[in-house]
Order: C-alpha cells, then structure tokens, then sequence
C-alpha cells in the first residue's frame, strides 16, 4: 500500500511523463500537454474528451468556455468543482480540435490515464461525452439515450469503478436541449452518489 507522499510522487512523475510525451501524432502540434490536476484523494475524477485551445495554452485542464461553464454546474448542484480531479482522455490538443483518433486514444490511456486512476483511487468517473464514455466502458454509449445513469461495464484497469454518464460541457454549451440535460444529470449525481458509490455485490 502506497503512502500519500508516494502517490502524490508518482502522480507527478506521470504528469512529467505526459509533458515530454511523443508517443501519438499529438505531440507535433500541441504546445503544453494537460496532465489533469485535482486532489489527491478525489471523490470523484471528471473525465472529458481532450485539451481545448485554452488548455493547449496554459496546460491546465477545462480553463476555457466549457470548463468555466461546467465548473458553474458542479457547484449549481453542490458538487465541489475543487474536490474533483480533472482530465481528459487525451493529454494533448488535437489540431483544429478534432475528435482525438483510436490508436491515440488507445496509447494515451494504457501509458497514462490508467495509471492516474489507479493512484487517484476515485469512489467514480464523471465521463462527459462519448468519447470519454467509450474510452473507459465495455459497451458503445449512445448519449442521448445513455447519459444521466451510472454504468459499471468498466473496462480499462482491473478497479472496478462506477461511471456515470453525461454530456460534455462543449456539446451542451452548443445545443439548449442538451444544456438542460447536462443540468439534470448533475443534479441527479449529487442526489445518487451516496448510493452509487457503495460497491457492488
């Protein structure tokens, strides 16, 4: 069993991993990769898709519109946005923010999310969006249909770990309906976590 300081190092050496990484296509046109940032000992890690054009900028993690917006409706419904680790599926910006590829997908979370949540040890994952959802669930999530609910077909480490379903705050910055929903899903979170977050079995 790790000690905190001992996380708390490892965490860090995979952010400065990340930092230096030329393992994908992303490493030749990103300027600061975004390791994640957040307590050592979330409830709860918040997972998006990739870095917008603000984190590219500053190396931190939902800086820019979206963040600031989901940062408002974390606390709108009573979740601490400073108790939630925050990340993304992809460390780096992909360019004209495209949706980040498979095998980009496949090498940043075996080399480096992984390993995050394994020494974060979170309660649950927030996933916002489908390519979040699909990178850490057994079954393809349709978001219309899928968000609002926790799932617990985990499928990237050997934790088993409840993942709860919403959209991504860029999407639903864009669309009315789906802003709404993302507001009714974290306002369900906060309500179901006490109960989600009991282990299974």
């Amino acid at each position: 069993m790790l000690t905190g300081e001992e996380r708390q190092s490892r965490l860090e050496e995979i952010a400065a991993e990340v930092r230096v990484c030329e393992q994908c296509r992303l490493s030749g046109s990103r300027r600061i990769a975004v390791p994640g940032e957040g307590p050592l000992v979330p409830e709860l890690l918040w997972l998006g898709e990739a870095p917008g054009e603000r984190e590219d900028a500053t190396g931190r993690p939902f800086v820019g519109p979206a963040g600031s917006f989901l940062r408002r409706e974390m606390s709108a419904a009573g979740l601490e946005p400073d108790a939630a680790f925050l990340t993304n599926v992809v460390k780096c910006r992909p360019p004209g923010n495209r949706a980040p590829r498979a095998d980009e997908v496949a090498i940043c979370t075996t080399l480096y999310l992984a390993r995050q949540i394994e020494l974060l040890q979170p309660l649950g994952i927030v996933v916002l969006g489908s390519t979040a959802a699909e990178a850490l669930l057994a079954d393809r999530v349709k978001m219309t249909e899928d968000h609002g609910v926790w799932r617990r077909d985990y499928n990237l480490t050997a934790q088993e770990i409840p993942v709860f379903v919403t959209y991504h705050p860029a999407a639903a910055l864009r669309n009315e309906r789906w802003r709404a929903e993302l507001r009714a899903d974290l306002l369900a979170l906060a309500a179901s976590m006490a109960r989600a977050l009991q282990p299974s079995g």
